[in-house]
C-alpha cells in the first residue's frame, strides 16, 4: 500500500500541471503576504473578469498547437463576433440570443475558412492565422459601418437579460464568467482526453503521415480544431460584450500573445503532439493570477505587467528544456541528485 501511495505521489510531482498548481500557490501566498485584500473572495474572483477571455481561449488554442499549429487570429474573432452581436440586435433588430448564436456561427465559418487553406492547401498556419488576423480585424470594422453608432463609442444599451449573463453570482461570490470558464474546461477536457476525436488530434501532432495511413481523416481533424478555437474565441468575445456592455469590433486586439503564452506555459509543445487541457487551465490563471496581484500588491501599473509575464514564461520553459535534457539528467545521476526512479 505504501509503495503504492508513494508511486502516485512520485506521478503527480513529475506532472507539469503540479509545478503549475506549485506556482500558483507560490503567488497566492506572496500576494496575500503582501496585502491581505488579495484573499478576500469578492475581490479574488472579481479578478477573473479581466482574463476570463483568454482562459476560455486558450483552452481550445491548445488543440491547435496539438496538431503543430498557431492561432493567432483569434482576438480578431472574438471583436468580430462582438461588432456582429451588437448590429445585428440593434440595428437588425434580432433577438439577443439569437444574434449571439448568429455571432458564433460567423466565427465558426472564419476558423473553416483558415483551417480549410492550412489543412488542405498546406499553407503555413502562421501565414494563414496572421492574415486572418487582418482579414476579420478588417471585416469587423466593415460591419460596424454598417451601424447607425460610431464605432469609435461602440453600441450598448444591451438588455438586461443579456448583461446578467456576466453579472450573475453563484452564492452571491462567484461570477457566472468563472462558472462558464469550469464548464468548457470540463468539456474541452473530456474531449481531448476521453474522446476517440482527441487521440486523433494528439496522433496528428505526433505523426500526420503516420495517422493518415492508420485511416485517419487528418486534413479534417486540422481545420476542426481552427472551427473549435473560432467558435471559443466567439464564446469569449459574447461575454466580453456582457461584461462590458459594449459591442466594439477591437475588444480583442491585446489578447493574441496572452492565449499563446498561456497555451504554451500549460505545456503544450509549439511542434505539436503533446499538451493537456488542465495545462493550459492553470497557466491562464498562474498568469492572471500574476497580472492582478502585482498591481494590487506591488503597485505595478498596467502597462509593465508583460514584462514579469515574459520573465515568468522564459524561466520556466528554460527550466522545462533544461532538466528534460537527457546529459543533464545523466549528469545529475552521476552525482546521486537524481533519483534512478525518475
Amino acid at each position: 500500500m505504501k509503495t503504492s501511495f508513494s508511486l502516485k505521489m512520485n506521478q503527480i510531482w513529475k506532472k507539469w500541471e503540479f509545478i503549475l498548481f506549485l506556482v500558483i500557490v507560490l503567488e497566492i501566498v506572496i500576494f496575500a503576504g503582501k496585502n491581505s485584500k488579495f484573499l478576500m473572495p469578492r475581490v479574488l474572483f472579481g479578478s477573473m473578469n479581466d482574463i476570463i477571455s483568454i482562459c476560455i481561449i486558450s483552452l481550445f488554442v491548445t488543440f491547435v498547437m496539438i496538431t503543430g499549429g498557431i492561432d493567432i487570429q483569434a482576438g480578431s474573432i472574438v471583436g468580430l463576433s462582438s461588432i456582429i452581436l451588437g448590429v445585428a440586435w440593434q440595428d437588425g433588430g434580432v433577438n439577443i440570443w439569437a444574434a449571439s448564436l448568429l455571432a458564433m456561427a460567423a466565427a465558426g465559418v472564419c476558423g473553416g475558412v483558415s483551417g480549410f487553406f492550412i489543412a488542405y492547401c498546406n499553407v503555413q498556419p502562421m501565414v494563414v492565422t496572421l492574415g486572418g488576423s487582418f482579414l476579420y480585424t478588417g471585416i469587423g470594422l466593415l460591419v460596424s459601418k454598417l451601424s447607425a453608432t460610431e464605432s469609435y463609442k461602440g453600441i450598448n444599451g444591451f438588455p438586461e437579460s443579456f448583461l446578467r449573463l456576466s453579472k450573475f453570482k453563484l452564492f452571491g461570490v462567484i461570477p457566472s464568467q468563472v462558472i462558464i470558464f469550469l464548464f468548457l474546461a470540463v468539456l474541452a477536457y473530456f474531449i481531448l482526453h476521453k474522446t476517440r476525436y482527441g487521440r486523433e488530434v494528439f496522433l496528428v501532432g505526433v505523426n500526420q503521415n503516420a495517422a493518415e495511413y492508420s485511416g485517419i481523416h487528418t486534413k479534417l481533424i486540422i481545420m476542426s480544431t481552427y472551427v473549435l478555437s473560432a467558435v471559443s474565441a466567439s464564446v469569449a468575445g459574447i461575454i466580453l460584450t456582457s461584461y462590458l456592455g459594449t459591442a466594439k469590433s477591437d475588444i480583442g486586439a491585446t489578447l493574441t500573445l496572452p492565449i499563446i503564452t498561456a497555451v504554451v506555459l500549460g505545456g503544450t509543445l509549439s511542434t505539436g503532439g503533446k499538451g493537456s487541457v488542465p495545462g493550459t487551465a492553470l497557466a491562464a490563471i498562474a498568469i492572471g493570477t500574476l497580472r492582478f496581484g502585482l498591481p494590487l500588491c506591488f503597485k505595478v501599473s498596467q502597462q509593465y505587467l508583460d514584462i514579469p509575464v515574459g520573465i515568468l514564461l522564459l524561466v520556466i520553459i528554460i527550466g522545462r528544456a533544461v532538466f528534460g535534457n537527457p546529459q543533464f539528467k545523466t549528469f545529475l545521476m552521476k552525482n546521486k541528485w537524481y533519483g534512478k526512479g525518475n
